[in-house]
């Protein structure tokens, strides 16, 4: 069973979640993300959190029109029964929800991303495998089977050095690194761009989640299904949860893979890595004119280990949230601990987009 979702996780869910549930379709005009935040900001300027707007007179809300339109806000927290169908639906399929207001919020995620910290994550399965160290594997879908052996096994070094390997899931890089890690004995975390729902209910690899060695989480309602901004913006969550990502390969210009590498090095560059061996790669190449860092194809976990665990100029100063209501918590009133989950889907389920 899933811990009690947290009053400001439940008011976020209302005024930003499409609650997709069956027996009809909701017209209410969500908050996108920029109005979120400007509603966060303002709430934490005046020294409130999005829980107060649940407060039964609902005066709050009068005195929000200045930032967001005072009916679309009531119509939104008005989904009150709407949400609860979710919140059940989901219990029942040991899916969790959390928001940045959430201590058990991933800390890599507010730190990492700041004021760009997703207010809403989903998944299923352990989050303290979003807590630990953390080594991602991205490529394309089409990569050939000597890069894919490639990505396995560095996702298979890395879990023998007891990090979780992330990546998005899809097809080709993202799954041979999966399946790297967990035919090593390892922990895999999956970005999915949708499809949370489905992947949980396909029983194939439960015993991954007895064991505690898999976690499932994405940015999208667990009903939806593959969104393309959806697998773009994983991309951000992939490298935010890992202490380094290893790129296999890349077109230049072109795919998510590229566009998430590119994202990431306009950030921070201290932590992308590029493959430096095998065939040679103009995407990786360009990659590595960008500031990206050849990996050196380390043989022994403790060589990785020491290689990833080394101190940088970039990644180990990633500091303070920058302006209230961005990455800083909206402070809960409630610790939510979500239980360890134990369904588990096959890998082959995981989400598509390309890379």
């Amino acid at each position: 069973m899933n811990a009690p979702v947290s009053p400001n996780t439940q008011a976020i869910l209302l005024l930003t979640a499409p609650l997709m549930v069956p027996g009809g379709r909701d017209e209410s005009v969500l908050l996108q993300p920029r109005e979120y935040k400007r509603l966060a900001q303002w709430l934490h300027s005046n020294g409130l959190q999005p829980a107060s707007l649940l407060e039964p007179d609902g005066a709050l809300i009068g005195e929000c029109g200045v930032v967001v339109e005072s009916d679309r806000l009531r119509a939104l927290l008005d989904r009150g029964f709407r949400m609860a169908q979710a919140l059940d639906r989901w219990q029942a399929r040991s899916i969790w929800v959390v928001s940045r207001g959430d201590d058990v919020y991933p800390e890599a995620l507010r730190r990492r991303l700041k004021g760009n910290a997703p207010p809403l994550l989903y998944g299923c399965g352990p989050m303290s495998l979003l807590g630990g160290k953390g080594f991602a594997v991205v490529g394309p879908r089409d990569a050939g089977a000597v890069l894919l052996r490639y990505a396995e096994d560095a996702a298979e070094l890395a879990a023998r050095a007891a990090f979780t390997v992330v990546s998005g899931g899809a097809k080709g890089v993202d799954r041979a690194a999966m399946n790297g890690a967990l035919g090593g004995g390892g922990r895999v975390a999956g970005v999915l761009p949708g499809g949370l729902e489905r992947a949980v209910v396909n029983r194939e690899h439960r015993r991954l989640l007895l064991d505690q060695r898999l976690v499932l989480v994405s940015l999208s309602d667990p009903r939806a299904g593959f969104q393309v901004g959806y697998a773009m913006a994983r991309n951000k969550l992939i490298y935010a949860l890992a202490d380094a990502t290893l790129v296999v390969d890349a077109t230049e210009g072109k795919g998510g893979t590229w566009a998430g590498a590119q994202e990431q090095l306009g950030r921070d560059a201290s932590c992308v890595y590029v493959r430096s061996t095998l065939d040679p790669s103009p995407g990786l190449e360009a990659l590595l004119g960008r500031g990206a860092r050849p990996w050196p194809d380390p043989e022994r976990p403790e060589d990785l280990e020491a290689l990833l665990t080394a101190p940088t100029d970039g990644r180990a100063s990633a500091e303070n949230d920058d302006g209230p209501g961005g990455g800083s918590r909206e402070h809960s009133s409630a610790k939510a601990s979500p239980d360890e989950v134990q369904i588990v889907p096959q890998l082959e389920m995981f989400g598509g987009g390309q890379r």
